[in-house]
């Protein structure tokens, strides 16, 4: 199977239109999208095959008064029939890419740790640092 990997972009955006299964968590809102497009700090890859997107992984570029930029990998997700084929690992390289492009001298994510399959992708990432545990607080801000 051919996959072909591209950024996204208000050219390709239109490929969002035929996902493959639990590559994203929700349907595409259209509102949510073009916020996405017009941001240039979100970037996300997209894995295409026989035109439908079968994986995605996005990031945001970030800035801080005190370090040079960086890239947090915010979420990658592959199309159940196309998992343990590598998509979600060339995904995270394809980030990983772009952020170096784009200047920064860290990228980095973090998955639940009971996700076994993230970790196994993740850890095939070329040139990662070893794992760290960490505590992570959320705030729900909806009712």
């Amino acid at each position: 199977m051919d996959v072909d990997y591209q950024e996204l972009s208000s050219d390709n955006a239109g490929l969002l239109e035929k996902l493959g299964q639990e590559v994203f968590d929700n349907a595409i809102e259209p509102a949510q999208l073009q916020a996405f497009l017009d941001d240039p700090r979100h970037v996300m890859v997209i894995a295409v095959a026989d035109s439908t997107v079968v994986g995605m992984g996005s990031g945001v570029e970030y800035y801080h008064p005190d370090k040079p930029p960086q890239l947090w990998i915010n979420e990658v997700g592959v199309a159940t029939a196309h998992r343990k084929q590598g998509i979600g690992r060339r995904l995270v390289a394809e980030l990983i890419t772009i952020a170096e492009e784009r200047g920064c001298v860290y990228a980095w994510l973090g998955t639940d740790s009971h996700n076994a399959a993230g970790q196994a992708c993740f850890n095939a990432v070329p040139g990662g640092e070893d794992p760290q545990p960490f505590v992570l607080y959320e705030w729900s801000l909806t009712d």
